[in-house]
C-alpha cells in the first residue's frame, strides 16, 4: 500500500496565544488604544475604573470586528447578501460606499454590448 497525503486547513496556522490570529490582534490593539483615550478623560474626573471598563469594551469590540463572519440570517436580506463576509470588510466597503458618492460600480467580464 502506498501513503497518501491528505490536505488540511491550515489557515489556523497563524494563531496567536491560541485566539488572536494576526488580524483580529492588530484590530485589538487600535482598538484598545481608541479606549486609552477614553481612560485618560476618564482618569482626569477620578473615574479610572469606568476607564479601564471602557478599553477592555473597546478591545473586544476590536476583536468581534476582527475575527467573526456575517452569519448567514435567512430573515433579513442585508445578512443573505453578506453571509459568510468577514465583518471587517462589510465595514470598509460600507464605508466606501458612503464616501464615494452612494456609487457601486460592477465590472462584468465578457462581451461587452457596446
Amino acid at each position: 500500500m502506498g501513503t497518501y497525503e491528505l490536505p488540511r486547513n491550515v489557515k489556523g496556522e497563524g494563531r496567536i496565544l491560541f485566539i488572536f490570529t494576526t488580524k483580529s490582534l492588530i484590530y485589538t490593539v487600535v482598538a484598545a488604544g481608541i479606549g486609552l483615550i477614553f481612560n485618560f478623560i476618564f482618569s482626569m474626573l477620578n473615574m479610572t475604573l469606568a476607564g479601564l471598563i471602557t478599553v477592555g469594551i473597546f478591545a473586544v469590540i476590536g476583536f468581534i470586528i476582527g475575527t467573526i463572519k456575517m452569519p448567514e440570517l435567512g430573515r433579513f436580506e442585508f445578512a443573505k447578501k453578506t453571509g459568510g463576509e468577514n465583518l471587517d470588510d462589510i465595514i470598509i466597503r460600507f464605508i466606501k460606499f458612503k464616501t464615494k458618492g452612494k456609487k457601486i460600480y460592477v465590472y462584468k467580464e465578457g462581451k461587452n454590448n457596446d
